[in-house]
């Protein structure tokens, strides 16, 4: 069985005429993984059981001949920082080591709903702070195209586990580029949907007015089709939006000529590879030949969209972190004499470098003599930065701009430079600013075969057009 060419069009199809069925697909990816995970390292727990009863329910229903709901059989990887019912979850941190939560994360549940087999949890940067994955107190993520490189952040164990074929997709979750980001250095597709599209229950987080849940495919029909399944409304989540959900497959057979595709300067200046401009460059020249109309538009504050995320976010770190304090859940210090020693000894011990790191510097941004100098202005830019964007969607239906700075960089390379880590997430954190949808697509490969994405922007809510767009380019590259 090839499993690289496994797409959930074609899993559902095979499973239905049981060739295989769906306990014998989920086996032989397990198997894969047992084989090749060693060498990646994407997977911080499996679900064997779980996983295998689902695909035991999917045959039954395939065998009464009954209709097989939209993601049956399909195996997929969780990122760790979303929680499932009795399955270790740890958020990549020593702190949730042990942690095994009462629940399932919303997302999670509505894909088993709809018939998806999870195989266990991927790799992830502590609390989803990273940009390669060097961060995951376990062990870092190597880069299935090589092993020598990084697969990006924080969402790098799901990127690597559908690009080394160890499922057929994989939900990740975006903080300032974390689903993007590793799927361009990858090589693989990630959608990162508006802010409140999916909802955000059961999600371990980082800073909640930034994080969002999406999948990471081997196509982008396949994140359609997962999109449609985990997007909507629910009670659960406050920030969720009460906005109808459209059939985003059937959405991807409008043509795309007359589309108005906007390309910023400011995401082709200084620090961006030659290779990766020119692969971008190429793929901005496709979609003109498919019909689209190229058209410039700026983005002038994104020369500030780094330092203000990196403000804002770590300002919701320290706060959102505060819970782990050894008193309710997860690592608790032993022989301490006092509250205020287990406190301390408990963060100590169970947070990594990055996360201190982050805590540290939004504690000090939101304390009250710094609070409207950092917090309180970067807060204005980021209102600013959004204005950006609102302005340039009254001109054209989409953006187009690289989705990295760089090809993957090798493991190790950036661990002693925190800033020239940040800034590998400089095309990818407006969105987040702003909220709006974002792809990234394969759009072709370095000289040493590194894979390089090509990054689309949408409007608030507008995810069919991106996937749109990125189909009709994908469709060209065939």
């Amino acid at each position: 069985m090839n499993l690289e060419s496994l797409t959930i069009d074609v899993v559902k199809s095979a499973i239905q005429n049981h060739a295989p069925t769906a306990t014998e697909l989920a086996e032989t990816y397990y198997a894969n993984i047992e084989r090749t995970d060693p060498q990646v390292c994407a997977y911080l727990t499996l679900s064997k059981d779980r996983a295998l009863a689902k695909a035991k329910g999917i045959d039954a229903l395939a065998n009464r001949g009954d209709a097989l709901p939209v993601l049956a059989g399909i195996p997929v990887g969780i990122k760790d920082v979303l929680v499932t019912s009795g399955v270790r979850t740890t958020a990549g941190s020593k702190i949730l080591g042990k942690y095994v939560p009462p629940y399932d994360c919303t997302a999670v549940a509505r894909l088993e709903a709809a018939g998806a087999v999870v195989l266990g949890k991927t790799n992830c940067d502590e609390f989803a702070m990273g940009s390669s994955n060097e961060n995951s107190a376990w062990h870092p993520v190597h880069n299935p195209r090589d092993l020598a490189r990084v697969p990006g952040g924080s969402s790098g164990g799901s990127a690597a586990a559908v690009a080394a074929n160890m499922a057929v997709f994989a939900l990740g979750t975006d903080t300032g580029g974390s689903i993007r980001q590793p799927a361009a250095f990858c090589g693989v597709v990630g959608l990162m949907p508006t802010y409140g599209r999916v909802s955000r229950y059961g999600l371990i987080a980082f800073a909640s007015s930034f994080d969002h849940i999406g999948p990471i495919t081997k196509t982008v029909k396949d994140a359609a089709i997962v999109l449609g399944v985990i997007a909507g409304r629910d009670p659960m989540d406050s920030t969720s939006a009460n906005v109808s959900v459209p059939d985003y497959v059937s959405e991807l057979e409008k043509p795309v000529r007359g589309l108005r595709i906007g390309v910023a300067k400011e995401y082709f200046g200084d620090g961006l590879d030659a290779e990766v401009r020119a692969a971008v460059e190429a793929a901005i020249q496709k979609l003109a030949e498919l019909g689209c109309e190229i058209i410039p538009v700026s983005l002038q504050h994104t020369k500030y969209a780094v330092p203000t995320y990196y403000i804002v976010a770590t300002a919701e770190a320290s706060s959102n972190l505060a819970r782990y304090d050894g008193v309710r859940y997860g690592h608790r210090a032993s022989g301490v004499r006092t509250l205020s020693e287990m406190y301390r000894r408990t963060r100590d011990e169970g947070f990594g470098t990055e996360v201190k790191r982050r805590i540290m510097l939004g504690t000090y941004a939101l304390s009250a003599g710094y609070y409207d100098a950092y917090y309180l202005k970067a807060q204005k830019v980021r209102t600013l930065l959004a204005q950006d964007f609102a302005d340039a969607f009254k001109k054209v239906d989409a953006i187009a701009t690289p989705t990295t700075p760089t090809p993957a960089f090798k493991l190790g390379e950036k661990v002693d430079d925190p800033l020239s880590m940040y800034l590998a997430d400089i095309y990818t954190v407006t969105a987040d600013l702003a909220g709006i949808p974002a792809i990234s697509v394969p759009c072709g490969e370095t000289k040493e075969k590194l894979p390089i994405g090509l990054q689309i922007l949408g409007k608030h809510f507008d995810e069919a057009t991106i996937l749109r767009v990125a189909h009709a380019y994908e469709r060209s590259r065939v």
